[in-house]
């Protein structure tokens, strides 16, 4: 089943500010919030997909992304409603959207509202990384096999519940005001929140229980992707300290530039460069494309700035809305060197009526036909 567009889960406008995006999801977090419809699997699904949509468009880079890819572009591993998210998760945007002491700790008992009892550590932070990918790659979509070092728990530790906290990661506080006492929590000076600290620890392995280990990763990358677009990997990413959820791992495409075939979107642009007789008299050669060599006929008096299409030889939209062209450009070389018997056959020929120049009426030139087949 098609995901369905986070502007339209949330209600809003592509042209929303941050603060109304801010205010939407707070309004279906409060509507939806599982706790309080309870046995509502409907309502769940909402709520889910509410916090998916807020994750995705309150980063500017995300946004940005989704609003020129699409859901293709968020990459794969992301995302709460394909599983990628607990609603530990979720939940720990309410300090984002609604503050200290947000509204379900009264409503449903405190913790985000799961009754209380809910323990969440800090989540660790994302590792970014690149991943460099020929024309030939991007063509035809690839599995690529990394290696990194990331922050993990490290062998022999373990973690205690925290004294100060009781657990649950928040330390709550009375105020008297005019209205009378007001209840807020934050998290716990002491576990920053995770709820829980070192019991153990082999010596080397600092205060957060962490230490770095190699890593290898398999990734699925889509055909099409461009260079700059980020892929996600969901808790591949450090360990959270106290034993928090994994951050995620970011890869960046870069692409390879390739010595005979230039990208311009979904087309590929190719130099072919003839001789001259070969121009005049026709030929077939071959050229490269990202699929291999293929021949192509030149007809006899091809001019040079001439442009050939081969449909379907481009690159494929990483949205799955078709493929691109390969544009090729004619060129005649004009040798720098003449031997004097060469001279001489150029000279008895120069002076031929077929060798003047004869443009046909109404002939565009190189850019206005440069310009039509990019239209096309």
């Amino acid at each position: 089943m098609a995901k369905r567009d986070y502007y339209e889960i949330l209600g809003v406008g592509k042209q929303a500010t941050e603060d109304e995006i801010k205010k939407a999801y707070r309004k279906m977090a409060i509507k939806y919030h599982p706790d309080k419809n309870p046995g509502d699997k409907a309502a769940e699904e909402h709520f889910k997909e509410a916090a998916e949509a807020y994750e995705m468009l309150r980063d500017p880079q995300k946004r940005q992304r989704y609003d020129q890819f699409g859901h293709a572009g968020m990459g794969n591993g992301g995302g709460y409603g394909g599983g990628g998210m607990s609603m530990d998760d979720i939940f720990s945007q309410f300090g984002d959207i609604f503050g200290e002491g947000n509204p379900f700790e009264s409503f449903f008992g405190g913790g985000g509202g799961r009754g209380g009892s809910r323990t969440r550590g800090r989540a660790g932070s994302n590792i970014r990384i690149k991943v460099k990918l020929t024309l030939q790659e991007i063509a035809k979509g690839a599995d690529k096999k990394v290696k990194y070092q990331r922050l993990s728990v490290a062998e022999g530790v373990s973690f205690k519940g925290c004294s100060t906290c009781g657990g649950s990661g928040q330390v709550r506080r009375v105020t008297n005001t005019i209205l009378g006492q007001m209840q807020t929590a934050s998290a716990c000076p002491s576990c920053h929140g995770s709820g829980k600290v070192i019991d153990k620890k082999p010596s080397g392995v600092d205060n957060s229980g962490l230490s770095h280990v190699e890593e290898y990763v398999e990734i699925k990358i889509p055909a099409g992707v461009v260079e700059g677009m980020q892929l996600s990997v969901s808790g591949k990413g450090n360990a959270g300290p106290g034993g928090g959820p994994n951050g995620d791992l970011l890869i960046q495409i870069e692409e390879v530039e390739d010595e005979n075939l230039q990208r311009e979107g979904q087309n590929i642009l190719y130099n072919l460069y003839l001789n001259f007789a070969d121009a005049a008299l026709g030929t077939q050669v071959e050229v490269p494309t990202v699929d291999g060599k293929v021949k192509i006929k030149i007809d006899p008096g091809t001019q040079a700035g001439k442009i050939l299409r081969l449909r379907g030889k481009g690159l494929p939209s990483v949205n799955g809305y078709g493929t691109g062209d390969q544009l090729i450009q004619i060129n005649v070389w004009t040798p720098t060197k003449l031997n004097s018997e060469e001279k001489d056959l150029l000279n008895k020929l120069k002076n031929s009526e077929n060798f003047q120049p004869k443009p046909e009426k109404g002939e565009r030139g190189f850019f206005d036909r440069m310009k039509e087949f990019f239209q096309n």
